[in-house]
């Protein structure tokens, strides 16, 4: 009989070695979160419909006349429901979902599409219309745009983060605050998100005309930035976080723009900085002829600015994403 034991411990270790081991729990799926930040061009500034002869330039520049110029018709077709008939309505996603408490305190929540912009109705859109269709085409799970956002707000003091040194801006920490509230709000929210984890998948940044009219806001401004990125990443524990800077192309300021330029360049990867000068257009064609801060009104212009911003978030994504 001893001489057995041998045997049956090499039978045990060959069932051991051809018996599958139990399987991990499934993870569980997620869906990705964008934190937008900025001014009131990021809170969102582009006329849709509205063509009033003296307060809208008789619709120039909206986003119904843009659309009917051949060169941008099928760039944009995506935006309305149906593809063939002009007047159709706007489309709204199924896959990409956006959060924002406006300057007001209206919560605007809802699937993508146009009006998450800092008026009421839906008038209005700002950078996110074209950034979430964009991210929401390349990820394969539901994608949520929280929208933190608030007009006449410099970086310097307003939103100034804490390795800066100095008085924390009460406007960084609103945006954390509001992070936090939207994520939570979402997934009880909308269907679609619920039984999903949330994951942070990048930062978009699109804010500077109030720093050259705050004293050292454009000098501390790269600075300011780089601190900014540093703060986010480590608040979510995340050094790898995607964070994207778009250029206050607008402004007239090139010391300005290439503070800019300069601080998001010193800002460790994965991070880019997005041109948006040449997005500019002739405030003649444009529905608020008066507004070179708000880039005219002009529909194009935050199309354009809002496509620029995604290309570019979703090239930093990992690969595999």
């Amino acid at each position: 009989m001893p001489t057995m034991l041998p045997t049956l411990a090499a039978v045990g270790l060959a069932l051991a070695a051809t018996t599958p081991s139990a399987s991990p729990p499934p993870s569980k799926p997620t869906f990705k979160v964008f934190l937008l930040a900025g001014q009131s061009n990021m809170e969102g500034q582009a006329v849709v419909a509205m063509d009033h002869p003296e307060h809208y330039n008789g619709g120039r520049g909206n986003l119904v006349n843009v659309m009917k110029d051949p060169k941008l018709a099928k760039r944009m077709s995506h935006l309305r429901e149906s593809k063939r008939d002009a007047d159709g309505d706007w489309t709204v996603r199924d896959d990409a979902f956006c959060w924002y408490r406006t300057d007001r305190g209206e919560l605007k929540a809802g699937p993508l599409s146009i009006g998450f912009a800092g008026y009421p109705g839906r008038d209005h859109f700002g950078p996110e219309l074209q950034i979430g269709h964009l991210l929401a085409d390349a990820c394969t799970e539901p994608v949520l745009l929280i929208k933190t956002a608030w007009g006449g707000k410099n970086l310097h003091v307003d939103f100034r983060p804490p390795s800066a040194e100095g008085e924390v801006g009460p406007f960084y920490t609103r945006m954390l605050e509001e992070y936090a509230e939207g994520v939570r709000d979402a997934t009880r929210r909308f269907p679609e998100l619920r039984g999903r984890t949330p994951q942070l998948a990048g930062f978009i940044w699109f804010q500077g005309w109030n720093d050259m009219y705050v004293d050292g806001g454009i000098d501390a401004y790269a600075a300011n930035l780089v601190h900014l990125a540093a703060d986010l990443r480590r608040h979510f524990d995340d050094p790898d976080l995607p964070i994207v800077v778009g250029e206050t192309g607008n402004a007239g300021n090139d010391r300005f723009r290439e503070q800019q330029r300069i601080g998001t360049e010193r800002i460790p990867p994965p991070s880019a900085f997005v041109a948006t000068r040449s997005f500019l257009r002739d405030p003649a064609a444009s529905p608020n002829t008066g507004h070179g801060h708000h880039w005219f009104g002009n529909a194009e212009s935050y199309f354009l600015i809002g496509e620029a911003l995604g290309e570019s978030m979703n090239r930093l994504q990992p690969a595999g994403n």
